[in-house]
């Protein structure tokens, strides 16, 4: 670690009281040491990762991180606050605070590193260490791993407890020890760089505690090293406290399974430990089908039950499932939208019949630019039904689905199933390469089995099902939305826009919001009026809940905390940029007051978006494709009334919870007390 961190990296009296104001001041440091080589585009990034989720842990540590393309070497800067900075812990502030900066490309080696460094963290005596430490030297040894020699004192101190020990072993009465409860654990986070290890961490730390052998594999950035199989299938139980797809789930199977998100293998290891025992002992063993299955993410309460027999989990699965081929559609849909909404802002519309440019191609011509753009984006666009398809599979089944689900998302274009033919591609896919992994086979096949006898079998049945079954009543299917989307007009177009509002602002990035945005982008694989409609009334609503509680907390200041002013500031970019995950820590600080409230300024926003015609072909970029939105005036008109209504509505709401002699008691002429009714 000695290239991560120095005695200039560490602040020992870090004089910030808000978490930006912590990252600056660290990321400052990172600058004078020629780091970061642009300061705000890297607090940007930082801010983006936090967006995402709290970075702060129990035990008042706070461990902002990212990867930015403003990094040049693998950093870290340590700060210690007096007085405690607010990162979402659940326990308080944090009063040790790690801001962590890797470069775009970081290396395996160095972000091992830091994965140490994290687990470091979860011993108590490191940071005990850490808190009284008074050298920024000795400071930054100790985070580096270099402990100061021993006194001579220390030294026979050691030695003689180290005899005591021998000779209190010799004096044992040699009766074999009984064999531990073992557990085996994988920690996974989206990120990958320190969450994923800290979990890790702390699942090993509460098996030591509980007498119980854990062990753990960490499918994080730094790498991805299996588990013995001698060890897995040792193990009495399994842990996947994760926030991404556990990769090759099927050597798992056969176990009992607990099944939760990476923050809950960090604040709560002993209960998931004890759960593991519990289902062990009732001998719940997990089926193929659950050792299958994804977990949500956030903190992660669900878990897998172990039997494959509660039915209330599959309308999970099944979203997580879908989730997860969306999630790799929509860089192909982001690129590919762009592109192509460029094109038409600099050829027009006509442009998509232009011959192509790998023929005609004249370097001082705009349309010949233009035609570039398009059919670059046309392109990435012919990826989106095979990727969510494919990607649909690999959710349900890993690896051996990919070839069968990518196949079946091709054969749904072919035969013009569209997204729709895509979504059941993907499922079919899936279905099918699990069929096909519960039928016993010879040892002599199974190397083979992932590799070519299950993509061949599976393709063959997909591609006949999709061909032959199911490909052309999709299709009509798919007609019939599109010509039902061209036909909206009058209240059933402000019906849609209502419904698709609320399920943009109801849950701000989550499932619903998901539903309703990929609905939105499957139009614009074959856009139409009708799809584009949904398209812009979807963005629209999507941008108000981030700019309705920036401007809330701009006209009542005295309704927010101090913490909630500083977000509602950066919720103007990331509304105009429609984010709307920006109004989560709103939303989860008051979520009775502030969801209804924005639910219904989204309400209003698709529904006028409907109502006036304003078509979108980008799939995302907020108020900077404005030059791409049909009808651009009343578009906006109808995002400020959305967002006038969100914040009128969270605030008389917020205003009705304060009593007088409250509202009496809030001093000083800055608005920094803030005290509400219980």
């Amino acid at each position: 670690m000695s290239e991560l961190i120095t005695a200039e990296l560490v602040d020992l009296d870090l004089s910030a009281t808000t978490k930006d104001a912590a990252a600056r001041s660290l990321a400052e440091r990172m600058v004078a040491a020629h780091r970061v080589t642009d300061l705000d585009g890297f607090l940007a990034d930082v801010a983006a990762r936090e967006a995402q989720m709290p970075t702060g842990l129990d035990g008042g540590i706070g461990i902002p991180h990212c990867r930015s393309e403003h990094v040049n070497a693998p950093t870290l800067a340590f700060g210690r606050s007096g007085a405690g900075i607010d990162f979402g812990a659940a326990d308080g502030p944090a009063d040790l605070v790690f801001l962590i900066a890797a470069p775009a490309g970081a290396d395996d080696d160095h972000l091992t590193i830091l994965s140490g460094l994290a687990r470091r963290l979860m011993d108590p005596e490191f940071t005990a260490a850490l808190r009284a430490g008074t050298d920024p030297r000795a400071v930054a040894a100790l985070i580096r791993g270099e402990e100061p020699p021993e006194e001579p004192e220390q030294v026979e101190t050691g030695k003689q407890e180290q005899a005591e020990t021998a000779a209190e072993a010799a004096g044992g009465t040699g009766a074999a020890e009984s064999v531990p409860f073992r557990i085996v654990a994988v920690t996974s986070c989206p990120t990958g760089i320190a969450h994923t290890y800290m979990a890790a961490e702390s699942l090993a730390a509460a098996g030591r505690a509980e007498g119980v052998e854990v062990t753990v594999e960490t499918q994080g950035s730094a790498g991805f090293t299996k588990l013995d199989p001698a060890v897995v299938a040792a193990a009495d139980a399994v842990i996947w406290a994760h926030d991404v797809e556990v990769r090759e789930k099927a050597r798992f199977r056969g176990k009992p399974l607990v099944d939760v998100g990476v923050k809950a293998g960090i604040n709560r290891p002993a209960e998931l430990i004890a759960e593991a025992r519990r289902k062990a002992e009732r001998g719940e063993i997990a089926t193929a089908s659950d050792s299958d299955k994804a977990s949500g993410s956030g903190d992660g309460d669900g878990d897998g039950n172990g039997s494959g027999a509660d039915h209330a989990h599959f309308g999970v699965r099944l979203r997580t499932y879908l989730m997860s081929g969306v999630s790799y559609m929509v860089p192909f849909v982001a690129a590919g939208g762009l592109l192509i909404a460029l094109s038409f802002a600099i050829g027009g519309y006509e442009i998509a019949s232009a011959k192509s440019v790998a023929d005609h191609f004249v370097w001082g011509e705009a349309d010949s630019w233009a035609a570039l753009l398009n059919q670059i984006g046309s392109a990435a666009f012919g990826f989106l039904v095979p990727v969510l398809a494919g990607y649909i599979a690999y959710g349900m089944a890993d690896r051996p689905a990919l070839v069968p689900g990518f196949v079946g998302g091709a054969i749904a274009l072919t035969v013009n199933a569209g997204f729709l033919g895509g979504l059941v591609a993907g499922l079919l896919a899936g279905a099918v390469v699990m069929a096909v992994q519960r039928v016993p086979v010879h040892a002599t096949l199974r190397g083979i089995m992932p590799v070519l006898v299950i993509p061949l079998i599976a393709s063959a049945v997909v591609g006949f099902l999709m061909f032959i079954v199911v490909g052309k009543p999709i299709a009509s299917l798919q007609n019939a939305l599109t010509d039902w989307l061209n036909g909206l007009s009058g209240s059933n177009a402000v019906i849609l826009g209502v419904v698709l509002g609320l399920m943009m602002c109801f849950d701000m990035g989550g499932p619903l919001n998901k539903v309703a945005y990929a609905f939105a982008v499957g139009g614009l694989a074959d856009p139409t009026p009708g799809s584009l409609k949904v398209m812009a009334a979807v963005m629209a609503a999507g941008m108000v809940p981030p700019l309705a509680m920036a401007l809330a907390t701009t006209v009542r200041r005295r309704l927010f905390t101090k913490t909630e002013r500083e977000n509602g500031r950066a919720a103007w970019v990331l509304g105009a940029s429609f984010i709307t995950e920006g109004a989560i820590p709103f939303a989860a600080a008051d979520p009775l007051r502030v969801i209804p409230s924005v639910m219904a300024g989204g309400a209003v926003t698709g529904a006028l978006s409907m109502a006036f015609g304003a078509t979108l072909r980008a799939p995302h970029g907020g108020v900077f494709v404005v030059p791409l939105i049909g009808e651009p005036f009343l578009y906006l008109l109808a995002i400020a009334a959305g967002t006038l209504v969100a914040t009128a509505l969270v605030v008389l709401l917020k205003g009705a919870r304060r009593t007088a002699p409250e509202a009496a008691g809030d001093a000083g002429a800055d608005g920094s007390r803030v005290t509400v009714a219980a």
